[in-house]
């Protein structure tokens, strides 16, 4: 289906349920917080992927997915250090920017995959390199360098108002 394995399957419908939390996490809190149960099912799900992506090898041997996918599993387990209070007084913007970055890090291979396969007949895009894949990923980018700037002055303001 899709040109996907029955593991590509798996991982796509539960790199769908990461999304869908995070998504929900951030229009409803405009921020991931592991404060509540959605952001658990988004970072177990997350993990999920990033663990599931290591099995596939859809264009050959280790490659850009996989980096991103190891880079994920990172940048969560400093949140996961921001969380305990492990970087003092920035904790919580690491934690914050951290799981948007995350976030971010789904956009990336759901924007390719999509792009190069859909519509099944006459894909958006003919590889991975092509220059509208990046360009949209691109404004994704910058979409979350807005967000993590938004993100930022809320919380500073928050610990502002706290002090």
């Amino acid at each position: 289906m899709f040109g996907l394995t029955s593991l590509g399957i798996v991982h796509t419908l539960i790199s769908l349920v990461a999304v869908a939390a995070g998504t929900i996490a951030l229009i409803r809190d405009g921020k991931i917080s592991w404060d509540n149960n959605m952001v658990k099912t988004y970072v177990y799900t997350t993990i999920i992927v990033c663990l599931t992506g290591f099995g596939i090898f859809q264009h050959g041997g280790f490659g850009k997915p996989h980096a991103l996918g190891i880079i994920t599993l990172l940048v969560l387990g400093i949140v996961y250090a921001a969380n305990q209070k492990k970087f003092g007084k920035v904790s919580a913007y690491v934690e914050t920017i951290g799981y948007s970055m995350t976030f971010f890090f789904h956009i990336v291979p759901g924007i390719t995959e999509s792009a190069t396969r859909l519509p099944l007949d006459a894909p958006l895009a003919s590889s991975p390199e092509d220059p509208r894949i990046k360009m949209a990923i691109g404004i994704c980018f910058v979409l979350f360098l807005i967000g993590a700037t938004l993100q930022w002055r809320k919380l500073r303001t928050q610990v502002q108002a706290g002090s």
